[in-house]
């Protein structure tokens, strides 16, 4: 009986994600990329200018947390096990075309993230501890007036958040088991006490930890991977072939791949490019809410360069290194999530790649973790209130406990299903919204970025739309 619901599970979740979802985010974008102006592509210089390139600038604009501590907050929840496991994972089940789809997803995605962190920031508020929060079920409620679609987002996203720490645990727990021999059960434990000890400091205490770790941790992958590309350097033109022909063409079996078609690469590439970098669930617009800045669209502009970093680069660079390898052929499917140290111990050797990865994923889910389990507190406070929000709190903990020794597995089947329906809730409203994310975004091109104005000498976006209300 429950393979029959496993199945039928897995069947629905496979139409959802190859078909309306796939085409609900890439069409969504491409609209959101056409009301905003193509800002992404049009202001790209400016937005890495206006992001890593004010990484040390103060303000004193109203918020909790630092530009830069939202972003790599946000960041923290889609680089490490998405982009280490996930996208050898999408290799394995949709080929090597399942990157071109994870790249098409991240560059219209861009303007998807932009737009709802917008959002986020323009109808967020205090809450009775006197912190910033927002989010989608903000500005669904308060900008569209649909009540009932903000609590089933929030709803769905703190459901979903407790098999996706599952997932998340058992990534590393699997990993260090296989590397050093450590029981999972020990994992688990340390790391429920990691978490708990980030994670009961609030959003101050999570940004301080992900600020510093997270960069560091991103550069040094990136470096060892890119190393391991360059000693294959000669196998790229093919593979960047193998890429473009296999989005659009079936792959046949090789190996430990037992072959995709056409749907099976966009399905995977598109479901995992977004649960790499989250564009359109509606996830990081709750880290970003806590910002402090003076206009909606210098916060937004760190979704864009968020993606930029999660997928174009950290996710490209992962499923180059499995390709130019050949560990996505080398890797049974039911190991694709080993891939990315099989591949490194080509260079390195087995030992030094399966430690590697196993310390690396160790302290990448530890601040996914970290931040995941804020966002599904900030669920459980819109829906009851803090109370609910601390009980919330300790079930996710238990949950990492839980997911890290392999439990309860048949939960983890309903992961993709539960993603769905959160960015159908979040999705659709950010389109409704399109006319005021064009205006917010036209206020930002005319009153700042024209201008070239400082950030003291500009009116304040959220002062101006104080003086608006009063009248």
């Amino acid at each position: 009986m429950w393979a029959t619901i496993e199945e039928n599970l897995a069947a629905v979740s496979n139409f959802l994600w190859t078909y309306p979802l796939s085409v609900l985010l890439i069409f969504g974008g491409i609209f959101l990329t056409y009301r905003i102006g193509f800002f992404q592509f049009r202001f790209f210089g400016h937005v890495l200018h206006q992001t890593i390139g004010q990484i040390f600038k103060k303000t004193q604009s109203k918020g909790t947390i630092t530009p830069f501590q939202a972003f790599t907050s946000a960041l923290a929840s889609t680089a490490g096990a998405t982009n280490i496991v996930g996208v050898p994972l999408a290799i394995s089940l949709g080929g090597p075309g399942a990157l071109f789809w994870m790249w098409v997803v991240a560059l219209i995605g861009m303007a998807t993230k932009y737009s709802e962190i917008l959002l986020s920031l323009k109808y967020r508020e205090t809450n009775e501890k006197g912190i910033w929060v927002g989010g989608p079920q903000y500005y669904i409620k308060k900008a569209l007036g649909w009540k009932w679609v903000a609590s089933a987002f929030a709803f769905f996203l703190m459901i979903e958040l407790i098999p996706s720490t599952m997932v998340q645990s058992n990534s590393i727990s699997t990993q260090t088991e296989q590397a050093f021999g450590l029981s999972t059960y020990l994992t688990g434990a340390i790391m429920s006490v990691l978490i708990a000890i980030v994670i009961f400091g609030g959003i101050k205490r999570i940004a301080r930890v992900t600020d510093k770790m997270v960069p560091g941790m991103v550069l040094i992958y990136i470096g060892v991977c890119l190393y391991v590309i360059l000693v294959h350097a000669d196998q790229l033109p093919a593979v960047f072939g193998l890429i473009f022909s296999s989005a659009f063409t079936p792959v046949s079996a090789a190996g430990g791949f037992a072959g995709a078609a056409v749907g099976e690469a966009i399905r995977w590439g598109t479901a995992r490019g977004l649960y790499s970098n989250e564009a359109g669930l509606g996830t990081a617009p709750i880290a970003h809410a806590a910002a402090r800045t003076n206009h909606p669209t210098r916060q937004a502009m760190w979704g864009i360069f968020s993606v930029f970093v999660d997928t174009i680069v950290i996710c490209t660079i992962s499923g180059l290194t499995v390709l130019v390898t050949g560990a996505w052929k080398d890797t049974a499917q039911e190991n694709a999530s080993n891939m990315i140290s099989v591949a490194v111990g080509t260079v390195f050797g087995d030992t030094f790649g399966g430690a590697f990865i196993s310390v690396f994923l160790l302290f990448f889910v530890v601040t996914t973790l970290g931040i995941l389990i804020f966002y599904g507190e900030k669920q459980a406070e819109y829906l009851f209130n803090l109370k609910a929000a601390k009980v919330m709190r300790v079930v996710y903990i238990i949950a990492v406990f839980i997911g890290a020794i392999g439990g309860l597995k048949f939960v983890w089947q309903f992961l993709d299903l539960l993603l769905a329906f959160v960015l159908l809730a979040n999705i659709i409203p950010v389109l409704f919204l399109h006319k005021e994310i064009a205006a917010i975004t036209k206020d930002y091109v005319n009153r700042v970025y024209k201008r070239r104005t400082e950030t003291r000498d500009v009116t304040l976006f959220y002062e101006s739309e104080e003086e608006d209300e009063s009248q």
